[in-house]
């Protein structure tokens, strides 16, 4: 992901430049066009050059980088999930309230086509009040179920799912959540802690109730659609069809699909870049900031509290 969002960076954004990337291993740098390699972050916090960072390490360290970053006096942009606990949460959003820099997380669905519309018929009044929601990810597989750290399925996958219930129910707020998971992909990793299968179902307190699954294996590519069913009206969202073509034969027919998510939504991650370039230019808000962050990852730690009890869980609030 930090390569992918390096070459927007060079290649897509005509208003940005990539300064530096920092990277421990030899070479990224030189690979993305950076017009510095280093292999610190704190080589980047003291780089009068950098003016804001993009944060794609692994999620342990999302939440000390974003507070470094920020006390450095760099706007950034951090990658899902933005912490793993609401008091890391916390601490970023205020490091960064504190030093007066944009805050933005990478929730790209927002960005993308289908998503922004339904929003815009929702903002409208159009699709009226809403009452049922979905929202679904699918992995293609090949996945090594011994990097799959607990949790990760919640923390890093459906977090998306969350952060787009939200979005599709504006001003909304969830307030319990009932989780199931299994090991259904590789059941001989159920008893290391290994889910790689869930349905959650979270309750808003308009009414509406959301449900977000999420498998990391769909033998026929990467899978991710929507749904609202509101008062006036239904959106669904999302297509992963990587064109028009189906293909009919004597056995059946084919439908060419995307094989992973910078393939569907390059266009939706480029879009966040701009926007967090745009934020800081014009320093308004970015669309989606570390309070909309925090409350997801709220519903993540309540899904899985929720699998590891088999109970109904509150979702803890701001």
């Amino acid at each position: 992901m930090g390569s992918f969002h390096g070459e927007t960076i060079r290649q897509r954004l005509p208003d940005a430049r990539l300064a530096a990337v920092a990277d421990p291993v030899p070479g990224a740098a030189e690979r993305l066009g950076a017009d510095r390699a280093y292999t610190d972050p704190e080589q980047v916090w003291a780089d009068d050059d950098v003016d804001a960072v993009v944060i794609a390490a692994p999620a342990r360290f999302h939440a000390d980088l974003v507070v470094a970053a920020a006390r450095a006096g760099k706007h950034v942009f951090c990658e899902k999930p933005m912490a793993l606990t609401l008091a890391d949460a916390d601490r970023a959003i205020d490091a960064c309230r504190a030093a007066g820099v944009v805050l933005q997380v990478g929730f790209n669905r927002r960005f993308a086509p289908d998503w922004a519309a339904a929003r815009i018929l929702l903002d409208t009044g159009q699709l009226g009040t809403p009452r049922l929601l979905r929202s679904l990810t699918r992995d293609p597989g090949g996945f090594d179920p011994a990097r799959v750290a607990p949790g990760t399925i919640f923390l890093e996958t459906l977090i998306h799912d969350f952060d787009t219930l939200r979005f599709l129910n504006p001003g909304a707020e969830p307030v319990e959540v009932f989780a199931v998971a299994d090991a259904l992909v590789e059941p001989e990793w159920r008893d290391r802690g290994l889910l790689d299968t869930a349905v959650v179902t979270i309750r808003f307190d308009n009414g509406a109730v959301g449900t977000a699954e999420a498998c990391f294996e769909a033998s026929y590519g990467y899978d991710v659609r929507g749904e609202v069913l509101g008062s006036g009206g239904m959106a669904t969202m999302g297509d992963g069809r990587r064109t028009g073509l189906t293909f009919s034969y004597a056995a059946g027919r084919m439908i060419e699909t995307a094989r992973g998510d910078q393939e569907l939504f390059a266009g939706a991650y480029t879009a966040e870049l701009a926007a967090f370039v745009a934020a800081i230019r014009t320093g308004t808000p970015p669309p989606t900031t570390g309070e909309d962050a925090r409350a997801a990852l709220a519903i993540a730690l309540a899904a899985a509290e929720s699998v590891r009890t088999g109970r109904p869980v509150g979702v803890e609030g701001k």
